[in-house]
């Protein structure tokens, strides 16, 4: 059967086909290159329907992307995706690992580079800004956009730590809604409800008056969850943006977001009790909450034609807080002395950033090339504050350790795309400065009475080099390649051990190459493929041994993407000559696929396969689209056997798993949208997903249904 599957991967490719568009600040749709007298903002209002290109062109705004494996997963080619479901989200991209789980939080997996939780090895960004909770000592994406909001995602592996910073796994920027330029004020709410008393509401309002766009939604989800007890979770989140057109050549953009949400954490499962009773619960008092409020300021400026500035500053606040029961272990209920008592942790980061750009023509050899260049100042400081409740079901208690955990960053960075007719070169470097610090303090859990300070500081300089080569065969067709430095930097649970009886040795940055050659292009209008061979080489992975925080050694990851994507109405319409596309619509029938083979090189690992690196992930399906009225999709996802870590331990196994998803939105009338989904049709019973508590099950089959209402 593996056999079958490894040649099915083979032989499936998949991304989506249509062309691009840009929305101008005039709200002017083109496929055509921007007009430079004007700022162009890679963006769309909300409510638009346009499916992107699934390729980023070589230079948008002030950022290079020729030679780079940057793909666009743009959510309007499906049918509405509800309650931030990212196994149909990702429906068209290869090379992602959705670690799916009880919680609405979201966990991805690069090319079986790291941990998937909270996306900790890959950097995340709204609009270009960083979301992690800290970038550099702490990177976890507790929060994430809701993706009613998002417009489209741009995905960069190689080279992606050259344009945004740090982390070898690649980077997710969300990009979000503009204001709609071509009506004072437009109105849509959409309410879906569902298994397990899921309920969903986003409401949003735009517009624009005279030079000014505004754009402001409100986001609310619940549920019940589908564990016994305690899966239940609720969150709020609102979102403000202005756009202002000082004048033809400047625009200001503010944002300011609101988010906050709540869940219980059900607990994991043995292997046992999961093929008994999925839904089972083995923690019963333990809670999460999270806070974030955050502000931006862009201001975006065209000196001349070809040369443009953007300067991005943001400030916000984000806190984390948890409780969790003490006692019991790997999916088992507590017991025992410590069962009558918690853990509480209450975490909160105050940020602040700055970032200018600058992107210049130039004129050289008969040809323009583009530079591309800037810097990022990044300051945090986070408390953070460990209590130890004396019921299982505490909200405080005695103060066990406080923290204080400071980071200064500081960046400079630099592209050239050398252009030489169909042939592009694009060198890069970037500098990183990082000062980390953190100051400990440790109390008796009984007393309250100081038992040991500890301090520790770190300064790490690390530079970056890469280079991206693009060769346009004509047709939308093209050769890529490029080879980059990427790296992940000491986190705070790295520098100081909170646990007790847990040592560190070697703490130090894991340092990558990311190498990759592939081809892709849409020749035609119904055909769209991409297709490339790739390696991953990170050395100083760092991660726990026994009681020991260390060093595990050198992975090698390498292997093959493809997708494709043949819409075949679109190409029996080519072959007869015929326009039933117009008339009944189109069928897109798309594959994508990753083949990984990873290995861990020295350490204490040597010769195992690293943690969630399945040696394949097929993703297949059909999408019917007629006119935007009409969207239709069978998404299926295949994931082969894979260890939730290096160490191979038994219980710690994820057996291959296959779901199927079917979605639809129908446009009713001109204002009404019907909208109705089932998730994992054939109720698949699977996980993908386990940690130190144990099994973190999937979910069996579920469905919603809803509307939206729009003027």
């Amino acid at each position: 059967m593996k056999r079958l599957y490894r040649l099915s991967a083979l032989l499936l490719v998949g991304s989506t086909s249509a062309f691009s568009q840009t929305v101008s600040p005039q709200g002017q749709s083109t496929s055509d290159a921007p007009v430079l007298e004007e700022i162009t903002v890679y963006g769309e209002a909300e409510g638009d329907s346009v499916i992107q290109n699934p390729f980023l062109a070589p230079v948008e705004g002030t950022k290079v992307f020729a030679g780079k494996r940057a793909t666009v997963i743009d959510l309007d080619a499906l049918p509405k995706v509800q309650a931030n479901n990212y196994r149909q989200a990702l429906a068209l991209t290869p090379g992602l690992l959705f670690s799916e789980e009880t919680t609405p939080l979201v966990s991805l997996g690069y090319r079986g580079i790291g941990e998937p939780h909270r996306m900790q090895f890959m950097q995340v960004l709204k609009d270009g800004i960083p979301i992690h909770a800290d970038p550099f000592g702490y990177p976890e994406a507790y929060y994430t956009p809701p993706l009613d909001t998002v417009d489209r995602i741009e995905f960069i592996r190689g080279g992606g730590s050259l344009m945004y910073g740090p982390q070898p796994g690649g980077a997710l920027n969300y990009i979000t809604y503009m204001p709609n330029r071509e009506s004072p004020f437009s109105f849509r709410t959409q309410n879906i409800v569902g298994s397990d008393d899921l309920f969903s509401s986003y409401t949003a309002v735009d517009g624009t008056l005279g030079s000014l766009g505004y754009y402001g939604y409100f986001n609310h989800r619940e549920s019940n969850g589908f564990r016994e007890a305690n899966s239940d979770y609720r969150l709020d989140g609102g979102h403000f943006k202005l756009a202002w057109d000082i004048d033809a050549d400047t625009r200001l953009i503010f944002g300011f977001d609101g988010y906050e949400e709540e869940h219980g954490e059900p607990g994991g499962l043995t292997a046992s009790d999961f093929a008994k009773n999925p839904d089972k619960t083995t923690r019963f008092n333990d809670q999460f909450r999270l806070k974030r409020y955050a502000g931006t300021l862009e201001l975006q400026h065209t000196f001349q034609p070809g040369t443009e500035l953007s300067v991005k500053s943001w400030a916000g606040y984000y806190q984390r807080w948890s409780k969790r029961q003490r006692g019991g272990g790997f999916g088992t209920l507590p017991t025992g002395a410590n069962a009558s008592t918690n853990s509480i942790e209450n975490q909160e980061f105050y940020t602040f950033g700055f970032e200018p750009r600058v992107r210049h023509d130039w004129e050289a050899w008969g040809n323009t090339h583009t530079l591309a260049a800037g810097m990022q100042f990044y300051y945090l400081t986070s408390p953070r504050q460990d209590q130890r409740g004396f019921e299982p079901d505490a909200d405080n208690g005695i103060t066990t350790q406080d923290s204080l955990r400071e980071t200064v960053y500081g960046s400079l960075f630099v592209e050239n795309k050398f252009t030489f007719g169909k042939l592009s070169i694009t060198p890069g470097f970037r500098m990183e400065m990082i000062n980390q610090s953190v100051n400990v303090q440790n109390y008796n859990p009984a007393t309250g009475a100081l038992t040991s300070e500890a301090a520790r500081a770190d300064f790490e300089a690390q530079p970056l080099f890469g280079l991206g080569i693009s060769y346009d065969l004509g047709s939308d067709t093209e050769l890529y390649a490029n080879v980059s430095q990427s790296y992940r930097t000491t986190v705070f649970s790295e520098a100081i051990v909170a646990e007790t009886g847990v040592t560190t040795t070697d703490a130090g940055p894991s340092v990558g190459w990311n190498y990759e050659i592939g081809y892709r292009g849409t020749p035609r209008t119904w055909i769209t493929y991409d297709t490339s061979l790739f390696l991953v080489d990170l050395d100083n992975r760092f991660g726990l041994n026994g009681n020991v925080l260390r060093s595990v050694g050198r992975s090698i990851n390498y292997g093959w993407d493809g997708a494709m994507q043949v819409d075949v109405i679109g190409l029996a319409d080519q072959l007869n000559g015929t326009n039933n596309v117009e008339r009944i619509g189109s069928l897109n029938v798309y594959a994508n696929a990753t083949l990984l083979q990873a290995k861990l090189y020295g350490g204490p690992n040597d010769g195992a396969t690293p943690q969630y690196a399945p040696e394949y992930i097929i993703r297949t399906g059909l999408i019917y689209n007629l006119k935007n009225k009409v969207k239709i999709s069978f998404l299926g996802t295949f994931v082969d056997d894979h260890f939730a870590d290096d160490a191979q331990t038994a219980n710690r196994f994820i057996p291959g798993y296959m779901t199927w998803d079917l979605t639809a939105e129908v446009k009713v009338t001109k204002n009404f949208t019907a909208m109705a989904g089932l998730n994992n049709v054939f109720d698949e019973s699977y996980y993908s997903r386990v940690r130190n508590d144990g099994i973190d099950p999937g979910y069996g089959r579920n469905f919603y249904v809803g509307g939206s209402f729009q003027f």
